[in-house]
């Protein structure tokens, strides 16, 4: 995406927070004015989308919690991005897990990029997130599942929904992920299908009704 066809990251975590903010919406009912939601972001790409997805949900007149377990000097630097932009929006930013009730809780702590279990204070916040009695949207993966294997080695995410970006993740086809992903979204994020292609991957019109499609319910 980067390297041959010039889509930076930034875009793809526009597209990605887009999409998320869309579907929350439909979560909704279509309907954002003064409902109340949490949008618990980590510190990398995944976060990043969050963020974006927060600041469309502000311009859609939600009232929006943005939650970070870390500091802006701890985040990558395109993430940073999207909370420097936040941060001028006079968006509310906290640094605690928010409590109270809420509509809808959208989880975009950790992605694909999980690497064994979750550690420190993230492990908190998911157990806190599963914890909610609101729905949980989870983007790209639950928080915790392993994208490769499916597999849970600590604590996780359990989702009411997951929008997974450009295509399913290995993992999904796990049968150990259908308690913890919910209804399974797609969503575009602007893959070319020449790309695709060039890895072997037959995904002609993928998106060709929609930017996000449903593709069933794996909840058990």
């Amino acid at each position: 995406m980067i390297e041959e066809f010039g889509i930076n990251l930034f875009q793809m975590m526009e597209n990605a927070g887009r999409n998320l903010a869309d579907l929350a919406q439909h979560v909704l009912e279509d309907n954002l004015s003064g409902k109340s939601i949490a949008v618990i972001c980590g510190g990398g790409s995944n976060g990043g989308g969050g963020l974006a997805a927060a600041r469309h949900l502000i311009n859609r007149n939600a009232s929006v919690c943005i939650a970070l377990p870390v500091e802006r000097p701890e985040m990558r630097m395109v993430p940073a991005q999207q909370l420097e932009i936040l941060e001028r929006m006079d968006a509310v930013i906290v640094h605690d897990f928010p409590r109270g009730e809420f509509d809808l809780v959208i989880d975009a702590l950790i992605g694909y990029g999980l690497h064994g279990a979750p550690h420190g204070r993230i492990v908190e916040w998911i157990t806190l997130i599963n914890q909610q009695k609101s729905w949980v949207l989870s983007l790209d993966i639950p928080s915790g599942l392993d994208a490769d294997t499916g597999l849970v080695v600590g604590e996780c995410v359990e989702a009411t929904a997951t929008m997974t970006l450009a295509l399913p993740k290995k993992g999904m086809l796990n049968e150990q992920t259908k308690s913890k992903i919910g209804d399974l979204y797609l969503a575009d994020i602007s893959v070319p299908e020449a790309l695709m292609f060039s890895l072997g991957i037959e995904a002609k019109a993928l998106f060709e009704e929609g930017a996000i499609i449903q593709l069933g319910n794996t909840c058990l």
